[in-house]
């Protein structure tokens, strides 16, 4: 064995409610996507919370399943490596590059999750960092909680390109 996967039935589960997909020359390493699709950048931040776009990436759940499979591949081998690494060097390609977009993925998450927090509510960067430390629940329960705690901010509206012609 390789790798260490603690529960193969849970990676298992957590892959069948993934969607498949196809054959992509550009992301060969990837194989599956999330059924929901994330909403636009102009939804409201509580909205993409319901709707999952903020959840554990599920890259995490594709390197587990290509760690099982190498896994396997080693064991059909004979625990010879040189033999493995010359016919599945591919798998372990894979599963760098799977890493790579699950901790990619992850620091995205987190710094827009921060971003619209601050922005969203009159709060700092370290009000921010001292409630998520303190508080020990869901992204849903967590905005929940800030928003009884903290402020909205009155956002001003945001306008781009031309201004509205003026009839007099």
């Amino acid at each position: 064995m390789m790798f260490q996967v603690d529960d193969p039935k849970l990676v298992l589960r957590e892959i069948k409610k993934l969607q498949p997909l196809n054959y992509n020359q550009f992301f060969w390493w990837r194989r599956f996507t999330t059924k929901t699709k994330p909403l636009p950048h102009n939804a409201s931040f509580f909205d993409k919370i319901k709707n999952g776009d903020y959840e554990a990436s599920h890259y995490y759940w594709q390197a587990k399943y290509c760690e099982m499979e190498i896994n396997e591949k080693v064991e059909e081998c004979n625990n010879d490596t040189q033999k493995f690494l010359e016919k599945h060097s591919v798998d372990l390609a894979r599963r760098k590059k799977l890493w790579e977009d699950f901790e990619k993925d992850e620091n995205i998450k987190l710094e827009e999750i921060k971003k619209n927090f601050i922005s969203e509510f009159e709060m700092t960067g370290d009000d921010y960092e001292n409630e998520v430390i303190e508080f020990g629940d869901t992204l849903e329960n967590f905005y929940i909680h800030i928003r009884k705690t903290f402020e909205t901010r009155l956002k001003p509206l945001k306008r781009r390109g031309r201004p509205r012609k003026l009839n007099l």
